[in-house]
Protein backbone atom coordinates (compact mmCIF):
# COMPACT_ATOMS: atom_id res chain seq x y z
CA UNK A 1 0.00 0.00 0.00
CA UNK A 2 1.16 3.56 -1.01
CA UNK A 3 1.78 6.08 1.77
CA UNK A 4 0.21 9.01 1.77
CA UNK A 5 3.47 11.00 0.89
CA UNK A 6 3.98 8.68 -2.35
CA UNK A 7 -0.11 8.97 -3.39
CA UNK A 8 0.70 13.28 -2.18
CA UNK A 9 3.68 13.29 -4.82
CA UNK A 10 1.99 11.71 -7.48
CA UNK A 11 -0.89 13.73 -7.65
CA UNK A 12 1.10 17.12 -7.12
CA UNK A 13 3.21 16.04 -10.10
CA UNK A 14 0.57 14.96 -12.26
CA UNK A 15 -0.89 18.44 -11.79
CA UNK A 16 2.36 20.73 -12.03
CA UNK A 17 1.44 22.02 -15.60
CA UNK A 18 -2.09 23.47 -14.24
CA UNK A 19 -0.20 24.99 -10.96
CA UNK A 20 1.94 26.90 -13.29
CA UNK A 21 5.60 25.02 -13.49
CA UNK A 22 6.96 23.85 -16.68
CA UNK A 23 5.68 20.59 -17.93
CA UNK A 24 8.06 17.41 -17.07
CA UNK A 25 8.76 15.24 -20.21
CA UNK A 26 6.98 11.57 -20.16
CA UNK A 27 9.38 8.90 -19.14
CA UNK A 28 11.91 8.68 -22.00
CA UNK A 29 10.37 5.65 -24.38
CA UNK A 30 7.39 8.15 -25.39
CA UNK A 31 9.79 11.38 -26.02
CA UNK A 32 12.24 12.35 -29.24
CA UNK A 33 14.94 13.81 -27.66
CA UNK A 34 16.99 11.16 -27.83
CA UNK A 35 20.38 11.60 -30.01
CA UNK A 36 18.71 10.15 -32.71
CA UNK A 37 15.71 11.71 -32.15
CA UNK A 38 13.90 14.15 -34.79
CA UNK A 39 13.07 16.83 -31.57
CA UNK A 40 14.57 20.24 -31.22
CA UNK A 41 17.67 19.63 -28.91
CA UNK A 42 17.66 22.37 -26.25
CA UNK A 43 20.40 24.15 -25.05
CA UNK A 44 20.65 24.69 -20.93
CA UNK A 45 20.93 28.14 -20.48
CA UNK A 46 23.85 29.24 -18.52
CA UNK A 47 24.04 29.34 -14.49
CA UNK A 48 26.18 30.48 -12.10
CA UNK A 49 25.96 28.32 -9.07
CA UNK A 50 28.44 27.33 -5.58
CA UNK A 51 30.09 23.59 -5.70
CA UNK A 52 30.09 21.79 -2.37
CA UNK A 53 33.59 22.82 -2.66
CA UNK A 54 32.92 26.59 -2.71
CA UNK A 55 34.60 26.75 -5.90
CA UNK A 56 31.68 28.87 -8.50
CA UNK A 57 30.63 26.57 -11.26
CA UNK A 58 28.82 27.74 -14.97
CA UNK A 59 27.73 26.61 -17.84
CA UNK A 60 31.33 27.46 -19.43
CA UNK A 61 33.00 24.69 -16.38
CA UNK A 62 31.18 22.14 -17.94
CA UNK A 63 31.77 23.03 -21.96
CA UNK A 64 33.78 19.67 -23.82
CA UNK A 65 32.35 17.43 -21.27
CA UNK A 66 29.15 15.19 -21.47
CA UNK A 67 27.31 14.95 -18.29
CA UNK A 68 24.69 13.97 -16.86
CA UNK A 69 22.42 16.30 -14.17
CA UNK A 70 19.76 14.77 -11.58
CA UNK A 71 18.21 17.47 -8.92
CA UNK A 72 17.87 16.13 -5.13
CA UNK A 73 17.65 17.46 -1.69
CA UNK A 74 19.64 16.13 0.92
CA UNK A 75 17.27 15.50 3.75
CA UNK A 76 14.43 13.69 1.33
CA UNK A 77 13.70 10.32 2.29
CA UNK A 78 11.63 9.92 -1.61
CA UNK A 79 13.60 9.42 -4.78
CA UNK A 80 16.70 11.29 -3.75
CA UNK A 81 18.62 8.51 -1.99
CA UNK A 82 17.83 6.01 -5.09
CA UNK A 83 18.47 8.54 -7.79
CA UNK A 84 22.09 9.39 -5.95
CA UNK A 85 22.35 6.10 -5.41
CA UNK A 86 22.28 5.22 -8.86
CA UNK A 87 24.35 8.04 -9.42
CA UNK A 88 27.10 6.40 -7.98
CA UNK A 89 26.61 3.40 -10.50
CA UNK A 90 26.99 5.76 -13.36
CA UNK A 91 30.00 6.99 -11.57
CA UNK A 92 31.56 3.27 -11.08
CA UNK A 93 30.45 2.60 -14.58
CA UNK A 94 32.11 5.38 -16.07
CA UNK A 95 35.28 5.91 -14.10
CA UNK A 96 37.72 5.60 -16.96
CA UNK A 97 35.78 7.78 -18.87
CA UNK A 98 37.12 11.78 -18.07
CA UNK A 99 35.05 13.10 -20.41
CA UNK A 100 31.83 12.34 -18.52
CA UNK A 101 30.68 14.14 -15.44
CA UNK A 102 27.67 14.04 -12.86
CA UNK A 103 26.06 17.07 -11.69
CA UNK A 104 23.48 16.98 -9.01
CA UNK A 105 21.36 19.98 -8.12
CA UNK A 106 19.97 20.74 -5.05
CA UNK A 107 16.60 22.00 -5.30
CA UNK A 108 16.40 23.19 -1.69
CA UNK A 109 19.33 25.38 -1.79
CA UNK A 110 18.27 27.38 1.41
CA UNK A 111 18.70 24.25 3.42
CA UNK A 112 21.62 22.34 1.22
CA UNK A 113 24.53 24.77 1.86
CA UNK A 114 28.40 23.91 0.42
CA UNK A 115 29.41 21.74 4.27
CA UNK A 116 25.55 20.14 3.88
CA UNK A 117 26.16 18.80 0.37
CA UNK A 118 29.79 17.56 1.22
CA UNK A 119 28.44 15.57 3.73
CA UNK A 120 25.64 14.11 1.92
CA UNK A 121 28.37 13.38 -1.19
CA UNK A 122 30.78 11.32 0.95
CA UNK A 123 28.27 9.23 1.86
CA UNK A 124 27.79 8.03 -1.50
CA UNK A 125 31.67 7.95 -2.28
CA UNK A 126 31.45 11.18 -4.70
CA UNK A 127 34.57 11.87 -6.63
CA UNK A 128 34.79 15.51 -5.98
CA UNK A 129 36.48 15.31 -9.66
CA UNK A 130 33.93 13.94 -11.57
CA UNK A 131 30.84 14.37 -9.27
CA UNK A 132 29.69 18.06 -8.38
CA UNK A 133 26.98 19.25 -6.04
CA UNK A 134 25.40 22.42 -6.83
CA UNK A 135 23.57 25.28 -4.87
CA UNK A 136 23.23 28.58 -5.00
CA UNK A 137 19.83 31.18 -4.52
CA UNK A 138 16.29 29.38 -4.83
CA UNK A 139 14.90 31.61 -7.79
CA UNK A 140 17.96 30.78 -9.88
CA UNK A 141 17.79 27.05 -9.28
CA UNK A 142 14.38 26.95 -10.58
CA UNK A 143 14.53 29.20 -12.98
CA UNK A 144 17.53 26.95 -14.03
CA UNK A 145 15.26 23.54 -13.64
CA UNK A 146 11.79 24.76 -15.19
CA UNK A 147 13.23 26.88 -18.22
CA UNK A 148 16.49 25.09 -18.98
CA UNK A 149 15.64 21.73 -18.59
CA UNK A 150 12.23 22.25 -18.83
CA UNK A 151 11.13 20.06 -15.27
CA UNK A 152 8.94 20.34 -12.82
CA UNK A 153 10.14 22.08 -8.89
CA UNK A 154 7.63 23.41 -6.17
CA UNK A 155 9.36 26.37 -4.76
CA UNK A 156 9.58 25.43 -1.22
CA UNK A 157 10.89 26.32 2.21
CA UNK A 158 14.03 24.38 3.67
CA UNK A 159 11.39 23.04 6.56
CA UNK A 160 9.17 21.58 3.96
CA UNK A 161 8.89 17.75 4.38
CA UNK A 162 8.78 17.24 0.62
CA UNK A 163 10.13 19.26 -2.39
CA UNK A 164 8.18 17.98 -5.27
CA UNK A 165 10.47 18.06 -8.64
CA UNK A 166 11.13 15.82 -10.79
CA UNK A 167 13.49 11.81 -10.10
CA UNK A 168 14.78 11.89 -14.38
CA UNK A 169 18.14 12.06 -15.11
CA UNK A 170 19.11 14.21 -18.03
CA UNK A 171 21.90 13.96 -20.25
CA UNK A 172 23.75 16.38 -21.88
CA UNK A 173 25.90 16.74 -24.56
CA UNK A 174 29.81 18.49 -24.76
CA UNK A 175 27.93 21.77 -26.22
CA UNK A 176 25.58 22.03 -23.88
CA UNK A 177 22.54 20.51 -25.38
CA UNK A 178 19.82 18.38 -23.94
CA UNK A 179 20.36 14.96 -25.40
CA UNK A 180 17.46 13.04 -23.20
CA UNK A 181 15.54 12.38 -20.53
CA UNK A 182 15.82 9.18 -18.52
CA UNK A 183 13.30 7.82 -15.59
CA UNK A 184 15.74 6.56 -13.43
CA UNK A 185 13.07 3.47 -11.80
CA UNK A 186 13.10 2.13 -15.66
CA UNK A 187 15.84 -0.31 -15.96
CA UNK A 188 14.81 0.04 -19.97
CA UNK A 189 15.44 3.52 -19.98
CA UNK A 190 18.69 3.22 -17.80
CA UNK A 191 20.14 1.05 -20.58
CA UNK A 192 19.03 3.93 -23.06
CA UNK A 193 20.79 6.22 -21.39
CA UNK A 194 24.36 3.96 -21.22
CA UNK A 195 23.84 3.16 -24.82
CA UNK A 196 23.26 7.50 -25.53
CA UNK A 197 26.20 8.26 -23.86
CA UNK A 198 28.62 5.82 -25.24
CA UNK A 199 26.94 7.10 -28.47
CA UNK A 200 27.90 10.34 -27.62
CA UNK A 201 31.62 9.18 -26.87
CA UNK A 202 32.59 7.60 -30.21
CA UNK A 203 31.54 10.97 -31.81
Amino acid sequence: MKSIKEILLAVCMATIPSAGFAKDPPPFAHVSVSIDGAAKRRTVPDFSLIERSGKKVSLADLRGKIWIADFIYTHCTDTCPLQTADMAKLQDRWLKETEVELVSFSVDPEHDTPAVLSRYAGRFKADPKRWLFLTGHLPEIVRLVEDGFHLGVASASSHADVILHSPRFVLVDKQGQIRGYYNNSDPKAMQQLHQDLASLLDK
